[in-house]
């Protein structure tokens, strides 16, 4: 237990609730503050989890904020705020929805918890990321996106379920944007130490990461109304874990890069150590020409989309 923290969440939907409830049965923090629309959902939820939490004696507490300026003093806000990404619908076609949502609700972050780490969540994530820091006037450190740790969770359960075993020992690795463009590196990823390369064939690796790029939307063309929440959720309740308890832990997430794999003004999934202070390193790997034209695809579709907010002339009157 980690006294006095305090992690805001801004959205109780299936992803800030489950981000809650994940918090709260371990014990991560003192309080965990839900800010939603739906003011009466949201405290039907933080009532039923915080029985749940006594259920399982942990000292977590979660309240709703019924305002945003409620949203005080907190060491972590999630942002998971924002249009959902329905059947057919493209991460890129939530683009202005969401960047105006996001502005709406980093400036009250910033205003309330001025010395918050922000972690985004809303999608198309990797330019939302972007919004926030470029709104808050954060320093890079203190905004970061979750997506890394659920596109290589994704991956590592494709290859558990294409292996047949290995549960538990396989590390996958992922990099890039979160989304089509995304880079899984099967080079860097492992089943108990032991290379991809030797437990499965070429095609079966290529399999794993087509079907990894596409992981959300066959979750969301099996859901029907809605996208996956189970391991989005829990892919951020580690991301505050290894912040809160300062545990300087490697993850794949977010950032963004100011020279960083030659890349400047773009944030995107790379592996860095989390801290008490957030991003505390980037952790530069060696990629081969191959990895490095998918990197420099994928950076290039997140810079597409940040150009579509210049043209729109989002940022200006900043």
């Amino acid at each position: 237990m980690v006294k006095g923290k305090r992690v805001g969440i801004v959205g109780a939907g299936n992803v800030g609730s489950t981000i809650a409830y994940s918090l709260a049965m371990l014990g991560t923090c003192h309080e965990i503050i839900l800010r939603d629309n739906k003011m009466e959902i949201a405290k039907g939820k933080a009532l039923d989890m915080s029985q749940a939490a006594a259920a399982v004696r942990s000292h977590t507490v979660v309240s709703v904020a019924e305002k945003m300026s409620d949203l005080t003093d907190c060491d972590i806000v999630v942002v998971t705020a924002g249009s959902p990404r329905l059947p057919g619908m493209s991460r890129d076609d939530l683009l202005m929805i969401n960047a105006k949502i996001t502005r709406e609700v980093v400036e009250g972050i910033a205003k309330y918890s001025p010395n918050a780490i922000i972690i985004m969540v809303s999608n198309p994530l990797d330019v939302m990321t972007y919004v926030a820091l470029r709104e808050s006037g954060f320093e890079r450190s203190r905004v970061i996106g979750m997506a890394g740790i659920l596109d290589s969770a994704r991956m590592a359960a494709f290859i558990q379920e294409k292996l047949g075993y290995g549960g538990g020992q396989i590390r996958a690795s992922v990099m890039g944007g979160h989304g089509d463009d995304m880079v899984p590196l099967p080079r860097y990823s492992t089943v108990a130490g032991v290379p991809l390369s030797d437990l499965l064939t070429q095609n079966e690796i290529e399999e794993i990461v087509q079907r990894t790029r596409k992981g959300g939307a066959e979750i969301v063309a099996l859901l029907q109304t809605g996208s996956a929440y189970y391991a989005p959720a829990k892919s951020t309740a580690i991301m505050i874990e290894a912040i809160l308890k300062d545990t300087k832990q490697i993850h794949p997430c977010a950032v963004y890069l100011e020279g960083e794999y030659g890349y400047h003004d773009v944030v995107s999934g790379v592996p860095v150590m989390l801290g008490a202070n957030g991003v505390e390193k980037i952790i530069e790997i060696t990629l081969d020409d191959a990895e490095k034209e998918m990197f420099a695809s994928s950076c290039a579709s997140v810079q597409t989309l940040i150009d579509t907010l210049n043209t729109n002339k989002f940022f200006e009157g900043e």
